[in-house]
Order: C-alpha cells, then sequence, then structure tokens
C-alpha cells in the first residue's frame, strides 16, 4: 500500500497525468497482485484514512476525526487478524498516528511526518523513542522495507 497516490498518479491506470512519472514497480504489484477498479475512500485526509484502513471504520467510528490523537485503540486493528491468521506483518514510515502500530511483527516508523533528511524512526527495540537516522526519507524507509522482506 502506498500513502497519497491519487488513481491518477499510479500509472497502471493509465491516467495521462501519470505519463510525467510513472509508476513500474506499482504497476508491477498491480499486473501480479490486484488492481482495484471500483473504491473509494472513508476519509480523503492522511490521518483519519490510514485510521479507516487499519479499522475498517469509518472516522466516527474509531475516533480519528482529525489529524493528531483521536483513533480508539481498543478498536482491532486488521493488521492484528492478519497476524492470528498466520501472516507476518510490518509497517515502514509514514504511521501519523498518536499510538503504536499494533497487530505488526515488525514496524519502523516516523516521526510525525518525518523529516525528508536525516529522518528519526521509532521501532519495537526502540523502547518508545525515536531514533535518528543519517540519509534520504525515502531511501532509509526502502531499506528498512527491504531488510524486513529478507530477514522475516
Amino acid at each position: 500500500m502506498t500513502d497519497d497516490h491519487s488513481f491518477q498518479t499510479i500509472s497502471a491506470y493509465g491516467h495521462p497525468i501519470s505519463k510525467l512519472a510513472p509508476t513500474p514497480n506499482i504497476d508491477r504489484l498491480a499486473n501480479e497482485g490486484m488492481l482495484f477498479q471500483q473504491a473509494f475512500v472513508e476519509n480523503s485526509l492522511s490521518t483519519p484514512s490510514r485510521a479507516c484502513l487499519m479499522t475498517g471504520l469509518y472516522s466516527h467510528q474509531n475516533g480519528q476525526r482529525q489529524l493528531g490523537a483521536g483513533i480508539d485503540t481498543t478498536k482491532i486493528f486488521f493488521s492484528e487478524l492478519l497476524t492470528q491468521a498466520g501472516y507476518q506483518t510490518g509497517v515502514v514510515g509514514k504511521w501519523h498516528m498518536q499510538c503504536e502500530p499494533k497487530g505488526f511483527d515488525y514496524y519502523c516508523v516516523l516521526n510525525d511526518q518525518g523529516d525528508y533528511y536525516n529522518p528519526s524512526f521509532k521501532t519495537k527495540d526502540s523502547h518508545g523513542k525515536y531514533i535518528r537516522e543519517e540519509g534520504y526519507a525515502t531511501n532509509l524507509i526502502t531499506t528498512h522495507s527491504i531488510d524486513f522482506l529478507k530477514n522475516r
């Protein structure tokens, strides 16, 4: 799953705008997996949208109606269901919810929105602290994601 991509910006959907910056790796996922042809978002704002995805509930049900605090962490996250079903789960990058990622075998999430350069990440092993890393955020997120996949 990617963050902040409209259908026009993913070239698998064939929109003219996507020709400006093609997305071949996302397109490969669409070709080898699935491509949503009829879908809508419950809430188009960053954190509330993520909360809807994580809980399967509308914002008025999960408590995350705006940016910042709000999600009801007593609600079940879909990552918990995947873990219970035997899947290995991980989340890397922007989390931007005021709670610990739950139901994930692995997480490495940015502090708040994350800095583009030398961002801070929190992991299960960092005891709730964000640790600054040297480098460009996209490169670091990619490295952490690949590490998770290789070492799971």
